[in-house]
């Protein structure tokens, strides 16, 4: 049974969305077109690019996920440590560090560009701050004059995961002005773009979205003294606000809906028991969306009445 796949963000809580792929594969179900922002967006590249459940797992059990924050001798400095690359470079960490795996697992599948892909195969969300406007990529990549089949799919899942102020911007150059545009996390202006494969009248195969749940707790309050910790306050209230955003009957629907308990976006010395609870969470959410998915029921509802 052929699907589309929507990821939304969620830093390392994305593990959860490999539970949820296992199930669905098991089901029968393969993948045609794919999209994500932030952590979706690399879900959704390996398995563009011909990566399944198992293989997903393998990299989820062997990944030190903490060796993706890229640091600098600045970071081991004491106080300043965190404060100095956010002064200069507008943000804590490099990303670096995930381009460069990400390259690497992509040239086992023989995948490098888009150009290596099928058209249409892989879409990718990112925020364009300079020019204040959403990016699909690899389609909006001609806005900027570069070539869309050649650009890396390692680059663009950078671009996506660039969480604001945690990591530094990603500055796209280009032959359009000196100055590069400075690239953010996909999340800031679409972190569930379920609607990116939706088509008139009636689809060939569902779509199928995937997000993450955290803890509903009530709102912690910050203790604000200076610079520093309204940085964090403000971090964290980003976090927690991707969480809150609702979506309607037609998009929940066909969401698989993930708990993730306590664990936070970017909690990236993960232990092995949150990685297994992220994995179960994962699957049990597939295996009751699955029991309850009438496929004839869902056109019946939310495409025929549209015509």
């Amino acid at each position: 049974m052929k699907a589309d796949a929507v990821f939304e963000g969620g830093g390392v809580r994305g593990i959860a969305f490999i539970g949820a792929i296992q199930e669905m594969e098991a089901s029968g179900y393969q993948w045609e077109r794919l999209a994500g922002t932030s952590a979706g967006s690399v879900v959704a590249a390996l398995l563009a690019c011909g990566y399944n459940a198992s293989e997903l797992i393998d990299i989820m059990n062997t990944l030190d996920y903490s060796l993706l924050l890229g640091k600098t001798w600045v970071h081991y400095l004491p106080i300043v440590g965190t404060a100095l690359p956010v002064l200069f470079r507008s943000g804590i960490y490099l990303n670096t560090p995930l381009e460069d795996r990400l390259t690497y697992w992509l040239n086992q599948k023989g995948v490098s560009t888009f150009g290596d892909l099928p058209e249409g195969r892989l879409k990718i969300i990112a925020s364009d701050i300079s020019s204040g406007k959403m990016l699909v990529l690899p389609d909006d990549l001609s806005r900027y004059a570069i070539s869309p089949s050649e650009f890396p799919i390692a680059a663009a899942v950078r671009m996506s995961t660039t969480l604001p102020y945690f990591f530094q911007p990603y500055r796209l150059k280009t032959k359009l002005r000196r100055k590069p545009f400075y690239i953010l996390d996909g999340g800031l202006l679409s972190n569930y773009p379920i609607w990116l494969f939706d088509v008139d009248g009636i689809p060939n195969w569902p779509t199928f979205g995937f997000r993450l749940l955290g803890e509903q707790t009530e709102a912690s309050l910050y203790d604000i003294r200076g610079p520093i910790s309204m940085f964090r306050a403000m971090f964290q209230t980003m976090l927690k606000a991707h969480d809150q955003r609702h979506v309607d009957s037609h998009s929940e629907s066909r969401t698989i809906f993930i708990p993730t308990g306590g664990v936070g976006a970017t909690q990236f010395g993960l232990s092995a028991q949150d990685r297994e609870m992220l994995f179960l969470s994962g699957q049990g959410a597939a295996r009751k969306f699955l029991a309850e998915w009438d496929y004839e029921k869902y056109v019946e509802e939310f495409r025929v009445s549209r015509n």
